[in-house]
């Protein structure tokens, strides 16, 4: 089987007619099977999943958005928002299917208006184009030749369905009920069932009057018992789903919460004393800098003036030093003079020698007189300190005033971040109100949990009195109506019943262990962890799984990661459909969610391309997100992608080609 074209014409977000080409590909026998829309949340995924289900089962179908409306009431609540009253709605489906050896190709159309007669929609059937009233009459009978309703949420399912098969112990009824379908249980039970009825019609055969009416009696008890179990069962189902929504109410609430700032509002008296203290470290690092600009600071604006200065004191207190050298060195001449004339140097000789040091002393006394006038007057004391000023203190400052500054500045930076954390914090009312849905949201869900449990309850009572109505019937036939001659019809239903049973359990095995076999193959192929899990085993009672090691030790569920525990939903699922052996598309609504990035890459690469021949994802951006659609490119396992553009101005979603990268 292959979906050829979906169309949506006024059917929620879609205004007019919409068409989108669901074919894969197989060019050079390198399959495309992959069908990619992407869209945001709210902008249409789960409308186009439940358009599928609407056009193959009608009033039957399963659709998520249903809930407890009834088949009108829904009906109604899916025509577009802008639809006149005039125009009509609907959703048509175009599929391939092999039918006696010929393919075949079905387009199924349901339209109806917002009020719509009788309350049901139209249904039109053409077969290769061609009209058909005997597939009109009882296309409910035919489409569970094909594809059956029972089994349909193994090929058509949801993210949160998987996670909600993923955290249960066992699985939900809706799996169950596929299991048995899937597996043939439910035809075991059927005749169960009505061997219950045959009896009892040949045990009202053969009873007097008397024992008619004690037959009757408790017949209608258990008839009444059997009914309030399947009103339990109904309560229970629409409590969960109750649940379910109370559950995303509550999500979407704390969502809002935080993105309003309700979160930053509850922690604003942390943040104002955070700012509070900030703003006294800023203040610290300001009067430190005053403190600094009080001493040699300031000096730094001049330093070149200074350095010239510290230069100049320097050449004039050298030329103090020179000056009083040239005083002694004059004074030493004279000494010498004398000394030589005492010696009675020959005149000649000592006249050489005073000339020598005339000249010396007056070429000292020339380079006095041609340096620059003294202008500063410092002395050496009054020189030292400006050195130090200049080689020590200063530098010193002028760093620790530059480590203030970076200081200040991260400490304003962070003031900056707190204002602007306080600025989008919600406003006392707001939060309050915020709070208020928080926990109403919370409240609701409780109460429906508590109101689950307490029909859990009811349900295993009703199940209780049922099986005791049933005993009593089943003890008052033995004692009175059985010991008839006739009854050898009763006894057969009673061994027939019996050997059901057994070939039920026996069926039961044979057809879970070839399950097993497949959900543990799936489950290794995507876990990649070849070391963790050697086989999967499903309870016959129940069918919940029990994971065992190489070793034959059990593997306890809760050592499971999230994303581990959701691939084992996934390959549950895929086990089922493989083992269906019906050749049958897969349809996926937010395939990825809550999966980390190694657990989404398995199933990209292992799971997407070979879950069918055909495959269509409905997803978000973040989900199957750039790297993703890159990966599936790369695998050349894509034939179509769309993207399901949403304009909130107008709540109306428009099919484009393409994807979001």
């Amino acid at each position: 089987m292959i979906f050829l074209e979906l169309t949506v014409e006024n059917f929620g977000p879609y205004r007019g007619k919409q068409v989108i080409d669901l074919r894969p590909q197989i060019n050079d026998n390198v399959i495309s099977p992959i069908v990619l829309l992407g869209g945001m949340n709210g902008g249409g995924k789960t409308s186009l999943m439940d358009a599928m289900r609407l056009a193959l089962y009608g009033q039957r179908a399963q659709c998520s958005t249903r809930g407890s409306l009834s088949y009108p009431d829904f009906l109604k609540q899916a025509v577009n928002k802008q639809t006149l009253a005039h125009e009509e709605t609907s959703v048509e489906l175009l599929f391939e299917h092999i039918i006696k050896n010929m393919q075949v190709q079905f387009r199924v159309k349901r339209r109806w208006t917002r009020n719509p007669k009788n309350g049901k929609d139209i249904l039109g059937i053409l077969i290769d184009d061609w009209p058909d009233s005997a597939w009109l009459e009882t296309w409910d009978e035919r489409i569970e030749d094909f594809f059956p309703i029972g089994i349909s949420n193994l090929f058509l399912f949801d993210g949160e369905q998987v996670k909600e098969l993923a955290d249960l112990e066992s699985p939900p009824n809706v799996v169950v009920q596929a299991i048995q379908s899937l597996l043939g249980l439910e035809l075991a039970e059927r005749l169960a069932i009505d061997l219950d009825i045959l009896a009892n019609r040949k045990r009202k055969q053969l009873a007097d009057s008397k024992e008619l009416a004690t037959l009757e009696e408790i017949e209608e008890k258990l008839n009444h018992y059997k009914s309030e179990w399947d009103h339990a069962e109904i309560a229970v189902v629409q409590l969960k789903e109750k649940a379910g929504i109370a559950r995303k109410k509550l999500y979407a609430a704390k969502d809002k919460f935080k993105l309003e700032g309700g979160k930053i509002a509850g922690e604003r008296s942390q943040l104002e004393k955070q700012l509070e203290d900030e703003k006294k470290k800023a203040q610290q690092q300001r009067d430190y800098l005053c403190e600094l600009a009080a001493d040699h600071l300031p000096l730094a604006l001049i330093t070149p003036l200074l350095i010239q200065a510290k230069n100049q004191g320097e050449k004039e207190l050298n030329r103090e030093k020179a000056r009083i050298a040239q005083d002694f060195i004059k004074d030493r001449d004279q000494r010498l003079l004398e000394y030589l004339e005492e010696l009675k140097l020959a005149k000649k000789q000592l006249e050489t020698v005073k000339s020598y040091l005339e000249n010396d002393y007056q070429q000292l006394t020339d380079d006095q007189q041609n340096q620059e006038t003294l202008f500063l007057g410092l002395d050496e004391k009054v020189l030292n300190q400006l050195k130090t000023v200049l080689e020590h203190q200063l530098p010193s400052q002028i760093q620790q005033s530059q480590d203030a500054l970076n200081a200040l500045s991260i400490i304003e930076e962070a003031i900056s971040s707190t204002d602007q954390q306080l600025a989008v914090a919600a406003p006392p009312e707001v939060y309050e109100q915020l709070l208020e849905k928080v926990s109403q949201a919370q409240g609701e869900l409780t109460k429906v949990e508590t109101a689950i449990e307490q029909a859990e309850q009811q349900l295993k009572k009703c199940q209780t009195q049922y099986e005791k109505a049933k005993k009593d019937l089943e003890r008052y036939s033995q004692n009175t109506i059985d010991r008839k001659n006739v009854n050898h019809i009763i006894d057969s239903v009673a061994k027939v019943q019996t050997t059901l049973k057994l070939f039920k359990e026996k069926l039961t095995l044979k057809k879970l262990n070839k399950l097993e076999v497949e959900v543990t193959e799936c489950f290794r192929y995507l876990l990649h962890k070849s070391d963790l899990v050697h086989r999967v085993i499903i309870e016959t009672e129940d069918f919940s799984l029990s994971l065992y090691d190489p070793q034959g030790q059990p593997v306890e569920k809760h050592r499971l990661s999230a994303g581990e525990k959701q691939l084992l939903a996934i390959a549950f699922l895929w086990g089922l459909a493989r083992v269906s052996g019906l050749n049958l598309p897969i349809a996926i609504d937010t395939p990825l969610g809550r999966l980390d990035s190694s657990h989404r890459q398995n199933l990209i690469e292992r799971y997407f391309p070979a879950a069918s021949h055909q495959v269509i994802l409905l997803s978000t951006d973040t989900e199957i997100g750039e790297k993703e659609v890159n990966s599936l490119r790369e695998q050349e396992a894509i034939a179509r992608e769309y993207l399901l553009k949403y304009d909130p101005s107008d709540r109306q979603t428009h099919i484009e080609p393409g994807y979001f990268f």
